[in-house]
């Protein structure tokens, strides 16, 4: 009977422990942006200097600086929401604490710098120093509840970097619920970007699209691309920046060779700014306008 009773006890102990192991852990936490969380772009760089330049863009939602309203500079630019500068010190001073707070939450688990080809659950992923990706798509994976949080320069230095690099996330809800906290700098090139990224130095956005929030300590530059913020509203239509060639367009005032779409990477570029000759996400390739009279006026 004892000798029963002992073995008992030890399957009892290691179904125990097997079952301790295999527990989840604690799921990723969304930080509390305070009012920051208002802005779709904010530069809160210190004493007075923040800086926004859109150019040939769109931004849904509100832009933010701590600079003067001069800070703010438009080109070709849409901007749905308001345009405020400077921004109060309440707004610096949540952004700040986020920041923080962020960069001190722990590491899940420590990842490469290249996200090329990564499938990731909800967690917490640091990046001890730089992260570039280049022609890569990175995938996540879990509910439209779920948390993901990426920290790059864990090590105390580090940029963002991508170019041709996609954030795929398939629920619509999860796209606001990931957060990229920056050691410096962050810059995407025709880029289709997913996250809300809390950045130490500038970023820099140029094509592609950005879902989410784009919050720097320094300047944020925008060039050729749409910004679909959080807040930003669920009914508005980016204008189309590139024209169509059509019969009796007549004079434009714009670039129609001036493509940002790749043939090697058709899914490349913006889909709000491409002229309506060029692919889609969702179609090969276009059939260019009806160029119209070729023999002139008579």
């Amino acid at each position: 009977m004892n000798n029963l009773q002992k073995y008992l006890s030890t399957c009892l102990l290691a179904l125990a422990a097997l079952v301790v192991g295999a527990s989840p852990g604690v799921a990723a936490t969304a930080p509390n942006l305070g009012t920051a969380a208002n802005f779709s772009v904010l530069s809160a760089a210190p004493n007075g200097g923040g800086a926004v330049t859109c150019t040939n863009s769109a931004v849904n939602g509100d832009v933010g600086s701590s600079g003067l309203a001069a800070s703010v500079v438009q080109t070709s630019c849409t901007i749905n929401g308001a345009v405020i500068a400077p921004v109060s010190e309440q707004v610096l001073t949540d952004f700040n604490t986020a920041y923080a707070t962020l960069g001190a939450v722990t590491c899940d688990q420590t990842i490469s710098g290249n996200l090329a080809g990564l499938i990731l659950t909800p967690g917490v992923y640091c990046v001890d120093a730089a992260s570039t990706t280049t022609d890569g798509v990175l995938t996540l994976a879990g509910s439209s509840t779920d948390i993901w949080i990426f920290k790059i320069g864990t090590s105390g230095t580090g940029a963002l970097t991508g170019t041709n690099f996609s954030v795929v996330a398939v629920s619509v809800k999860k796209k606001c619920n990931v957060y990229w906290w920056v050691a410096e700098a962050a810059t995407m090139t025709t880029s289709n970007f997913v996250g809300t990224i809390l950045a130490g130095a500038a970023i820099t956005i140029t094509g592609g699209t950005f879902t989410g929030d784009a919050l720097a300590k320094a300047a944020v530059t925008m060039t050729g691309t749409y910004v679909n913020g959080c807040k930003g509203s669920s009914t508005f239509i980016p204008p189309r920046l590139r024209c169509n060639q059509g019969v009796g367009n007549g004079p434009e005032g714009c670039d129609p060779g001036n493509s940002n779409q790749s043939n090697r990477y058709p899914n490349s570029g913006n889909p709000f700014l491409r002229s309506n000759d060029e692919p889609s996400l969702t179609t090969p390739g276009g059939v260019p306008g009806n160029p119209g009279r070729k023999g002139g006026n008579k």
